[in-house]
């Protein structure tokens, strides 16, 4: 998701390249498409070395993106800091229960990826990760008393669950039929999902110099040209040496803390030790195997050899934050609208809207009534459910609007689309 400022447009057909190549990206590349689609509409500003610390070469924002796309780290270790703050009410844990249910179910494993990685959208965690080339990476999710683990070592890759004493275990060369939804981890997964949506809707700069993790970096600034989006502004810190991006932080329109900030805390690029991929299962422990637990349809998971470094494009990534372009080409979606401001639509065939107290039972249907604000258009009565940087109207003609748009702007397209 990245467009650039200039007087240039993108048209469809440029669009509908970016969304095919994108697919295509290699494993430590933002997509060549990206690279070629930002030369053509980037304008060429200049970070102003002077304006912080530390003082580096003048780059423009076209060389900085195609800095990002040439760099091709193989070994790297380090520690993340991601924390994600949606503005969702507290209410004891069911935040997190419901985000992580959104996603497939897995293999009913607690070390099963699907069901453990999805823990990162929301809330502060930290991650330790390393890689060395494309057959061996680890990252560990380091929690209360307890760690979590995906490792890929060659034809294997692990999942452990030092809490529950559970392990996941799948061979890569069964990669490929049904790829996993986990959500990026890394400052380089969301900084690559960033790139992805090059358009004219966007302005991209270079904003002077900062120091992420004791490294010399750039601040790229990616911030939305139109008003109806609930974005403010994305910045990518990239290292200075390597291209690599070291920091990324979404802030919403609505100011206030970032929805999204994930950073390193310390790297290197030094070579991990080997010893660091090697996983025996421990006394004791339960091993599953992929598919030993039976699958519903519709299950699924991280499948071995998928890279879970990069993150994954059912998440959508930061193409999510772009209103609704990471639902386009989802069988039964509709977009509505352009690029920030597109918004994902649907009909759920149930009339009624949120259920009322006597459907869902109990007080359930007012509580989750209490939760939206109530509004009326052309399309009837619906409730808005807004966080600080998704909204989403339902009606009560069964109709769903969705998007990181304002609550004016899902009325008014359910409004246009009566």
């Amino acid at each position: 998701m990245a467009p650039y400022e200039s007087d240039g447009n993108t048209g469809a057909t440029q669009v509908d390249d970016l969304r095919s190549g994108r697919r295509k990206a290699a494993r430590y590349v933002v997509p060549v498409a990206v690279v070629g689609v930002a030369a053509a509409t980037i304008g060429l500003v200049p970070a102003l070395a002077d304006s912080g610390d530390p003082d580096l070469p003048k780059i423009t924002a076209q060389q900085l993106i195609e800095k990002i796309a040439k760099s091709d780290v193989q070994q790297m270790s380090g520690t993340v800091k991601v924390s994600t703050d949606l503005g969702l009410p507290d209410l004891g844990g069911l935040e997190s229960g419901l985000l992580s249910g959104a996603g497939p179910s897995g293999d009913g494993s607690s070390a099963d990826p699907t069901s453990k990685l999805t823990e990162l959208v929301s809330g502060t965690h930290t991650l330790r990760v390393a890689a060395d080339g494309p057959d061996r990476q680890k990252l560990s999710l380091i929690e209360s008393a307890a760690e979590y683990s995906l490792i890929h070592n060659g034809k294997d890759v692990w999942g452990y669950d030092s809490k529950s004493n559970e392990v996941y275990h799948g061979k890569a060369e069964e990669q490929g039929k049904d790829k996993g939804s986990e959500p990026p981890a890394t400052p380089k997964d969301f900084a690559d999902e960033a790139l992805k949506s090059v358009d004219d809707t966007t302005s991209v700069t270079v904003d002077g110099t900062v120091q992420v993790a004791g490294r010399d970096a750039y601040k790229l600034l990616i911030k939305p040209k139109q008003s109806g989006t609930t974005v403010g502004a994305i910045s990518i810190a990239v290292d200075a040496k390597t291209g690599l991006p070291l920091k990324f932080t979404l802030t919403p329109k609505s100011g206030g803390a970032a929805v999204v900030d994930a950073g390193f805390t310390q790297v290197s690029f030094a070579k991990p030790a080997a010893s660091t991929f090697d996983f025996t299962p421990p006394k004791g422990a339960k091993v599953t195997e992929e598919g030993e637990a039976s699958k519903a349809p519709g299950k699924g998971s991280l499948k071995p050899g998928d890279d879970f470094a990069k993150g994954a494009e059912g998440f959508k990534g930061a193409e999510g934050f772009k209103g609704a372009e990471g639902f386009g080409g989802e069988e039964g979606f509709n977009v509505l609208g352009k690029g920030w401001n597109s918004i994902a639509t649907f009909d759920t065939g149930s009339k009624g809207g949120v259920p009322s107290d006597s459907a869902a039972g109990g007080d359930l249907g007012g509580f989750l009534g209490s939760l939206g604000d109530q509004v009326h258009g052309k399309f009837g009565k619906g409730t808005v459910f807004s966080t600080r940087l998704v909204n989403a109207l339902i009606t009560d003609d069964g109709k769903v609007y969705v998007g990181a748009v304002t609550k004016d702007a899902l009325v008014q397209a359910a409004n246009k689309a009566k």
